[in-house]
């Protein structure tokens, strides 16, 4: 039997471009990424090569009929237009979360994407840490009575990651696995544009009314982090639990089920659950949006 092989090219080479990079060149020995070649990367940039990969231009990209699928991993503003030029010359596309900066976009780059019987996978590298999978299998089971994800981090540049909802997708997408579908009930942002000062206050209802709260903080100097507070009915969650190194590098993970779904081995039911969530954070994502843009309500 031969082996099937998926000519891939990268797009953009900021940091996680760079990773796409060195994990198309070094597969993990006999895993579905070994059906991955990278011919190239595209860039805005000059480079030339970086290590064995040559540079080439975004036209050749499209047009070749060698490179069967694009991984993006360009700024999020960028996504949507990058993911229809691909999917429009045929390709299959994985790129970086968030897949667009509206939910209108999402909707309809999917439904291309069906309509094209071509793969359009979303990484989500945050459900693949070691830490978050023992802290779903902790949640697993209880009851909550309420809870609070709070992430704090380094300012972003909005015009080109979007608005924090959207940037910050991963903390939603978190909530959802472990929580199941949420409704927003009210959604606040507090800027401090002298101090460079973000905070997005969001709350959700669960299913059975329990209420969440996510909190999104972006300042200068802000480290980098996320605390819990998950209260169930038999106690608190105030610290993630425990969890070891993965041996496995979490974009060299995503590339595997990425070569896994091409290779057809992703059960419908799997790929069916993925895309609610996907689109059920998009479409949250912008409620919120809404949610914080709204004018003040002025009572006369």
């Amino acid at each position: 039997q031969v082996s099937k092989m998926f000519g891939t090219v990268v797009v953009g080479v900021g940091i996680a471009g760079l990773a796409r990079i060195r994990d198309l060149m070094n597969p993990m020995p006999s895993s579905p990424s070994e059906h991955l070649k990278l011919l190239g990367f595209v860039s805005r940039r000059s480079f030339g090569n970086i290590n064995e990969a040559k540079q080439i231009s975004l036209e050749d990209a499209l047009r070749s009929k060698e490179i069967h699928a694009a991984f993006i991993s360009t700024e999020n503003r960028s996504h949507e237009e990058t993911i229809r030029m691909f999917l429009e010359a045929g390709k299959h596309v994985l790129v970086e979360y968030p897949m667009a900066l509206s939910a209108k976009a999402a909707h309809e780059l999917w439904e291309m994407a069906e309509q094209k019987d071509k793969v359009l996978h979303v990484e989500h590298i945050e459900l693949l840490t070691e830490e978050y999978k023992q802290l779903k299998k902790e949640v697993a089971g209880k009851d909550l009575v309420k809870g609070t994800l709070h992430f704090t981090g380094h300012v972003l540049d909005e015009t080109k990651s979007g608005f924090p909802a959207f940037s910050g997708i991963a903390r939603l997408t978190w909530l959802i696995d472990l929580f199941g579908d949420l409704t927003v009930t009210s959604a606040t942002r507090e800027k401090q544009k002298d101090k460079n000062y973000s905070r997005m206050t969001v709350h959700f209802q669960t299913a059975n009314k329990k209420p969440l709260t996510w909190i999104e903080e972006r300042g200068p100097g802000m480290r980098r982090e996320k605390k819990i507070n998950f209260c169930f009915t038999s106690g608190c969650l105030e610290d993630f639990p425990q969890a070891p190194r993965s041996s496995v590098g979490l974009f060299m993970q995503d590339q595997n089920l990425f070569a896994k779904k091409l290779l057809g081995q992703v059960s419908k039911e799997e790929l069916a659950a993925e895309k609610w969530r996907i689109l059920r954070c998009l479409d949250l994502a912008e409620v919120i949006q809404q949610y914080c843009e709204e004018p003040e309500k002025i009572y006369s």
